[in-house]
């Protein structure tokens, strides 16, 4: 009778051991958690649309300043969508040289930037910086403008004929050089940084690089007055009128114009800092 007591008294306790430890402790269980589960999902949801709230369709408007291979550069640029931004571009450089002498020329000149466009910022990864912008300058006022004076007895080559500035009456002349001959002017550029932060911060430091298909340079050259002679300092004749050194001038300015052909593109690379605000 004690033995059947006493077996029957172990298998009551066998019955109320421990229970297993993914038991006691919920969240060491292999069974999935529904309430913890919708809270991450519902985490995950509010981040994502938190993310989304700086992209809502002309949201925010961003301002930009910097340096360009076309002097100064200021843009101004709002959000389309998630994947694209438009923005307006004007660049501005002015830079005058008084009395210079270079090769016993004597040179007053001037090289005057000042461009106007647009452009369409894709981002084909909205969170990170790279973008592809094609664009178009509507106003480019691209040139560079000389005046001279050659200095007596300095010789002048003129399609491969020397000419020699007058000891009493030197030669003068002027030229230009014009980056504006395709108006409206394409561009296509690549760059990183986006002015309007699609993860919510308001600096940026975009970096462009790319080209304005500006076609060939426009040359043009004048020889304004002074007399042109031989080695000598005889045979003088006057630059401006003379039909032989007129003739010359010209075939020289198209030798220029055909050297230049091959120059279509002028390069863009522009660095700068930006900042942008939420409007509505």
């Amino acid at each position: 009778m004690a033995l059947f007591l006493l077996a029957i008294s172990a298998y009551a306790g066998a019955q109320t051991t421990t229970p297993p430890a993914d038991l006691q402790n919920p969240s060491l269980s292999p069974t999935p958690n529904p309430r913890a589960a919708a809270q991450a999902n519902n985490a995950a949801l509010t981040r994502y649309q938190q993310r989304q709230k700086g992209i809502k369709p002309f949201s925010r408007i961003a301002v930009s300043g910097g340096i360009s291979t076309m002097g100064v550069n200021m843009q101004l640029a709002t959000n389309v969508n998630k994947y694209l931004n438009v923005r307006g571009i004007g660049n501005y450089l002015n830079y005058t040289m008084t009395n210079q002498s270079i090769d016993s020329y004597t040179v007053n000149g001037k090289l005057s930037f000042a461009t106007g466009g647009a452009a369409v910022d894709f981002y084909p990864f909205p969170f990170h910086g790279l973008r592809l912008s094609p664009g178009v300058m509507f106003y480019n006022d691209n040139s560079a403008y000389a005046t001279m004076q050659v200095a007596s007895g300095t010789e002048l080559s003129l399609n491969n004929v020397n000419y020699y500035s007058s000891a009493t009456n030197p030669i003068t002349g002027s030229g230009s050089i014009l980056l504006n001959t395709r108006k409206p002017t394409p561009t296509a550029t690549i760059g990183w940084g986006n002015l309007i932060n699609r993860r919510g911060g308001h600096w940026s430091f975009p970096l462009e690089l790319g080209a304005a298909m500006m076609a060939a340079p426009g040359v043009n050259v004048a020889l304004t007055g002074g007399q042109a002679c031989d080695v000598n300092g005889a045979n003088c004749v006057n630059v401006a009128t003379d039909p032989t050194v007129q003739a010359n001038l010209a075939t020289q300015i198209n030798k220029y114009k055909s050297n230049l052909n091959p120059y279509q593109f002028y390069p863009i690379l522009s660095f700068g800092v930006g900042y942008n605000f939420k409007i509505r």
